[in-house]
């Protein structure tokens, strides 16, 4: 009952809470990434979601589109702005998720969405993290989020699929929130950013 009927509906109210809670935040990191960003405050990309159905998540755009002689992104570390790596370190730039939540695209807590090239390279077991909506913060960011292996990631993903309850989803939040303020886990311990799936 709680899966299938008051998630969605408490989703649907949280989203929409914290939508007017937070666009004051909303607006002030909207206009300073227009002006840091060259008039591209917004990052849109395809993820699967539940069922392994593609969307667009929408996030705030932490990175410049920089490209070297040959026409390739420079790495992470040199396009990401000062501002982006405030916005990121703090988690602002998941705030604009909360539309996808309302869409009914993602949930407050669920796995989170990644990139649509690793379909093909996930396990049977793995696949099983697209039997519930993706989320904005899950059990494997409040227990490790990049500092987590690929393996280790995805068995407490599919842990939050087969224990999916309302006290476990309590307790995320609560412990996304506590992890936000004290800024853990945005990284790796070496400071580099998560290293692509490449399958098992």
């Amino acid at each position: 009952m709680y899966k299938n009927l008051i998630k969605p509906i408490f989703d649907f109210f949280f989203s929409l809470t914290s939508i007017l809670i937070l666009s004051p935040i909303f607006l002030g990191v909207f206009i300073v990434l227009l002006i840091t960003n060259n008039g591209k405050p917004f990052f849109f990309q395809q993820r699967p979601g539940k069922n392994e159905r593609i969307f667009k998540v929408i996030k705030f755009k932490t990175m410049t589109d920089k490209k070297d002689s040959f026409g390739n992104l420079l790495p992470d570390n040199e396009r990401i702005t000062k501002a982006g790596a405030f916005i990121r370190k703090t988690s602002l730039d998941e705030i604009p998720q909360l539309i996808n939540v309302l869409k009914g695209d993602m949930s407050i807590v669920g796995p989170r969405p990644l990139l649509v090239r690793y379909l093909d390279l996930y396990s049977d077991f793995q696949k099983r993290r697209h039997e519930v909506k993706p989320g904005i913060t899950g059990w494997a960011q409040i227990n490790g989020r990049n500092s987590l292996s690929w393996d280790e990631k995805f068995n407490l993903d599919i842990y939050y699929v087969d224990n999916l309850s309302l006290l476990l989803d309590f307790k995320i939040i609560f412990r996304s929130f506590n992890k936000v303020f004290k800024s853990e886990g945005i990284n790796q311990t070496d400071k580099r950013p998560m290293q692509p799936f490449k399958g098992n």
